[in-house]
Protein backbone atom coordinates (compact mmCIF):
# COMPACT_ATOMS: atom_id res chain seq x y z
CA UNK A 1 0.00 0.00 0.00
CA UNK A 2 3.01 2.96 1.00
CA UNK A 3 4.65 1.56 -2.42
CA UNK A 4 1.29 1.98 -4.35
CA UNK A 5 0.86 5.86 -2.30
CA UNK A 6 4.50 6.68 -3.28
CA UNK A 7 4.08 5.56 -6.85
CA UNK A 8 0.98 7.99 -6.90
CA UNK A 9 2.46 11.02 -5.43
CA UNK A 10 5.39 10.79 -7.93
CA UNK A 11 3.28 10.19 -10.97
CA UNK A 12 1.55 13.33 -9.49
CA UNK A 13 4.76 15.85 -9.72
CA UNK A 14 5.67 14.34 -12.92
CA UNK A 15 2.37 15.22 -14.46
CA UNK A 16 2.45 18.58 -12.94
CA UNK A 17 6.00 19.21 -13.48
CA UNK A 18 6.26 18.16 -17.38
CA UNK A 19 3.65 20.92 -18.54
CA UNK A 20 5.08 23.13 -16.59
CA UNK A 21 8.54 23.32 -18.15
CA UNK A 22 6.78 23.33 -21.62
CA UNK A 23 4.79 26.74 -20.60
CA UNK A 24 7.59 28.15 -19.24
CA UNK A 25 9.60 27.73 -22.44
CA UNK A 26 7.41 28.26 -25.24
CA UNK A 27 6.45 31.83 -23.54
CA UNK A 28 3.91 33.68 -26.51
CA UNK A 29 3.58 37.02 -26.25
CA UNK A 30 0.28 38.53 -26.87
CA UNK A 31 -2.08 41.30 -25.38
CA UNK A 32 -3.35 38.37 -22.48
CA UNK A 33 0.31 37.47 -21.15
CA UNK A 34 1.20 41.28 -20.99
CA UNK A 35 -1.32 40.69 -17.77
CA UNK A 36 -0.06 37.27 -16.43
CA UNK A 37 2.13 38.95 -13.52
CA UNK A 38 -0.43 41.62 -12.56
CA UNK A 39 -3.43 38.66 -13.07
CA UNK A 40 -0.97 36.83 -10.46
CA UNK A 41 -0.28 40.05 -7.99
CA UNK A 42 -3.92 40.60 -7.82
CA UNK A 43 -5.15 37.26 -6.40
CA UNK A 44 -2.22 37.11 -4.35
CA UNK A 45 -3.30 40.14 -2.99
CA UNK A 46 -6.98 38.56 -2.05
CA UNK A 47 -6.20 35.35 -0.84
CA UNK A 48 -3.60 36.82 1.41
CA UNK A 49 -5.98 39.67 2.80
CA UNK A 50 -8.56 36.96 3.10
CA UNK A 51 -6.16 34.56 5.16
CA UNK A 52 -5.44 38.28 6.93
CA UNK A 53 -8.99 38.41 8.04
CA UNK A 54 -9.72 34.67 9.05
CA UNK A 55 -6.23 35.35 11.17
CA UNK A 56 -7.73 38.19 12.66
CA UNK A 57 -11.08 37.20 13.27
CA UNK A 58 -9.52 34.20 14.47
CA UNK A 59 -7.84 36.47 17.09
CA UNK A 60 -10.29 38.54 17.91
CA UNK A 61 -13.09 35.83 19.66
CA UNK A 62 -9.68 34.64 21.32
CA UNK A 63 -10.27 37.62 22.72
CA UNK A 64 -6.62 39.54 21.86
CA UNK A 65 -8.39 42.87 21.00
CA UNK A 66 -9.80 43.16 24.39
CA UNK A 67 -9.44 45.64 27.44
CA UNK A 68 -6.55 47.38 24.90
CA UNK A 69 -6.89 50.74 27.18
CA UNK A 70 -5.55 48.34 30.36
CA UNK A 71 -2.67 45.96 28.53
CA UNK A 72 -1.13 49.63 27.14
CA UNK A 73 -0.92 50.73 30.44
CA UNK A 74 1.28 47.95 31.83
CA UNK A 75 4.51 48.78 30.38
CA UNK A 76 4.18 52.15 31.59
CA UNK A 77 4.72 51.06 35.58
CA UNK A 78 7.80 49.76 34.96
CA UNK A 79 10.71 51.83 35.73
CA UNK A 80 13.39 51.46 32.92
CA UNK A 81 16.89 52.96 32.56
CA UNK A 82 16.58 55.14 29.06
CA UNK A 83 18.34 53.61 26.17
CA UNK A 84 16.87 54.94 23.10
CA UNK A 85 17.92 59.11 24.36
CA UNK A 86 21.56 59.90 23.21
CA UNK A 87 23.73 61.71 25.48
CA UNK A 88 24.07 64.73 22.91
CA UNK A 89 20.12 65.03 22.93
CA UNK A 90 20.23 66.22 26.76
CA UNK A 91 22.64 69.01 26.37
CA UNK A 92 19.93 70.42 24.37
CA UNK A 93 18.31 73.73 25.99
CA UNK A 94 14.65 71.70 25.91
CA UNK A 95 15.77 69.63 28.67
CA UNK A 96 16.70 72.23 30.69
Amino acid sequence: MRRLLIALVAGLIVLLAVPAAAFAHDAPENNQSKWVMADWMLNMFFILAGVALVAFLFAWKAGHFHNLEEAARVPLYIDEEDYYTPEWAYDEEEWD
